[in-house]
């Protein structure tokens, strides 16, 4: 009986003699070999072990990768939170939109987001000849990113208001989808949502901006810039603002200034602050009270830069896909578009919108890699089991997966709130949680989001340090969010400020929130006890701020994160009450799980003997006079 052995049914054995006593098919390394069973065949080990590994061949294994799956019809909580927020009849005329929405983040937005990163921007300062032109040279993918923005409406929808109040939350859902897949497409959005809402709030006569800013027209939509941040920087507007507003006769006014961080440099137009100049004497009033906000387009009627040199683009760790520069302002024609000395007021509905987005891009990329980590450990194994079966691995991924809704539902939360807010019709107590609550959420969805993504590289091994894979490029872009439109402990300050201007009203508010989820829930023999020791924890927060107000900046930050824990922790009890669903019950208990009140357990640092404390340790050795 003559038959033939395939070369790799003996590549596992050595040197030697192999009997053959069934029949088998055989390859040696250049041709195959017939044999009759029995027969004995020599197989020579220099050959048979190096054949597999020869060239053009690596190994019989390749790892699968992770599937970008649809963002919207495979994230259960995402679908849940609508249907149970949003009407029926509103829900069935977006829902199909949502999902072939979902679609496109999964694959074509993703891809042209890598191609972003793969593309980054660049300036040519000059042509050929030594003219200064000052162009800003960004990717095909970067502008069809834009095109898409505005054929999707991630701008103008909740403008146009078709679904009423709830338009913000679907704009919030698109936009959620649409963030960890745009390259950082988002970050101009997120400005270009601002000064919409700037307009539209403070009834602003900038018809042509407004028709750029809310169109679905690829062609006539316009994206803004928010040119904020100075030399002397951060979050002190008020001392760092420098840039000089010289009026005209015809009422329009030149502008003469450094601006530091200017994101999106390749937008169409801007939101700007400067201080005037008295055309009498000269003066400029100095402080916040001195502040004037100004809009302005970036290039003239004729296409050239409206008196702008681009200094330099900055060379950041992450968002290396967004154009960020700085800018030298020498007569740039600009707008007043504020009562004079009132630019910070003014900026109000802008910082709100960007801090909403800013939360929105922490969840969306924490959902994005939690996604991704479930799909590749079901595809992943080790050994001997799938790594979607190992129990740690998967403890670990149920805790990503609870941080990722409770972050999820509080920027939901804020969405509804501001939907609310844009049609007029918001209750006392809602307005009064969103003044608290939206500092609140960036500062902790940022802070969750460069964690999570973090131990979410982990979940892929050394494949989740590997560019090419288009993971690492989460994490790097994360870092900005607890950076960008406030550091954590200057939002932590903001929570204070809302505390004091309203004279506790605030707190008022949440406490009113709180009492109210409790009593929802006070016959579910699943939730009540998680509910109360909730309003336990948050009474017990409310009473040492209330006997110690002195400490209020002291223990800004900690306040901050148990407002966050418990308020989301009640925002849950309330989700798994409208759903009945154990699943969501039980994502409440881990929840409760974690250190909720970190005011509780540092009670005793918040003072200026610990500040004192806090110096000594820090700069113990410090070489220099402090």
């Amino acid at each position: 009986m003559m038959s033939k052995m395939r070369w790799r049914d003996l590549k596992i054995y050595q040197k030697g003699i192999f009997s053959s006593n069934a029949p088998l098919n055989v390859r040696c390394a250049s041709s195959d070999v017939e044999y009759s069973q029995g027969q004995q065949i020599e197989v020579q080990s220099s050959t048979l072990g190096a054949h597999n590994f020869a060239f053009a061949k690596h190994g019989d294994f390749i790892q699968v990768e992770p599937e970008h799956q649809n963002s919207y019809t495979s994230d259960s909580f995402l679908q849940s939170y609508l249907r149970h927020n949003i009407p029926s009849e509103v829900m069935n005329s977006i829902d199909t939109d949502l999902t072939q929405f979902g679609g496109k983040c999964a694959h074509e937005i993703w891809n042209l987001g890598q191609q972003c990163e793969q593309n980054p921007p660049y300036l040519r300062q000059t042509d050929a000849w030594g003219k200064r032109i000052d162009e800003i040279v960004t990717c095909e993918a970067w502008k069809e990113q834009k095109r898409i923005a505005a054929r999707e409406g991630l701008i103008s929808i909740p403008y146009q208001n078709e679904q009423d109040v709830h338009s913000r939350l679907y704009q919030c859902a698109k936009l959620y989808m649409y963030s960890p897949a745009s390259g950082l497409y988002n970050c101009p959005l997120a400005m270009t949502d601002g000064a919409a809402k700037t307009i539209q709030a403070l009834q602003l006569d900038l018809p042509q901006a407004w028709n750029h800013l809310t169109s679905r027209d690829p062609s006539k939509f316009w994206t803004s810039g928010q040119w904020m941040t100075e030399r002397k920087g951060g979050s002190d507007v008020g001392a760092g603002t420098e840039t000089i507003a010289i009026p005209q006769q015809d009422g329009s006014y030149k502008l003469y200034g450094y601006k530091w961080f200017s994101s999106a440099t390749d937008s169409d137009m801007t939101m700007t602050l400067a201080r005037i100049q008295n055309p009498q004497t000269g003066e400029i009033m100095a402080g916040s009270k001195g502040i004037s906000m100004f809009y302005l387009k970036i290039r003239n009627d004729n296409g050239a830069l409206n008196n702008i040199q681009v200094v330099k683009l900055k060379n950041k760790l992450g968002t290396r896909q967004l154009p960020t520069a700085e800018l030298l302002l020498g007569g740039t024609d600009a707008k007043l578009v504020s009562p004079e000395g009132r630019g910070i007021p003014a900026i109000s509905s802008m910082l709100t919108i960007s801090r909403l987005h800013n939360s929105i891009s922490s969840a969306a990329a924490m959902r994005k890699i939690v996604s991704l980590a479930r799909d590749y450990a079901v595809k992943r194994t080790a050994f001997g089991r799938s790594v979607a079966d190992q129990p740690l691995h998967m403890q670990t991924l149920a805790r990503m997966e609870v941080d990722t809704r409770g972050s999820s539902v509080l920027v939901f939360d804020l969405a509804r709130q501001l939907g609310l807010h844009d049609n007029g019709c918001i209750q006392d107590q809602d307005m009064l949680l969103m003044r608290l609550m939206t500092p609140v959420a960036k500062l902790f969805t940022a802070k969750m989001a460069v964690a999570t993504v973090s131990e979410g590289l982990e979940c892929f091994g050394g494949q989740g340090y590997i560019e090419d894979t288009g993971i690492p490029g989460l994490l790097r872009d994360s870092q900005v969010l607890p950076i960008w439109e406030g550091t954590t402990n200057i939002l932590s300050l903001d929570v204070v400020r809302a505390i004091t201007k309203t004279k506790g009203e605030v707190l008022k508010a949440f406490m009113a929130k709180i009492s109210q989820v409790e009593n929802q829930v006070k016959d579910s023999a699943e939730l009540k006890d998680l509910a109360k020791e909730v309003t336990q924890t948050v009474q017990k927060s409310f009473a040492i701020i209330q006997k110690q107000p002195e400490i209020l900046e002291h223990c800004a930050r900690d306040l901050s994160f148990t407002l966050a824990n418990t308020y989301i922790a009640a925002l849950l009890i309330e989700h798994a009450n409208r759903t009945r669903d154990p699943l969501d019950a039980e994502v409440v208990s881990s929840w409760m799980k974690r250190d909720v009140a970190p005011l509780l357990r540092y009670t005793q640092t918040y003072s200026g003997a610990a500040l004192n404390k806090h110096q000594n340790l820090v700069y113990q050795n410090y070489e220099h006079q402090k």
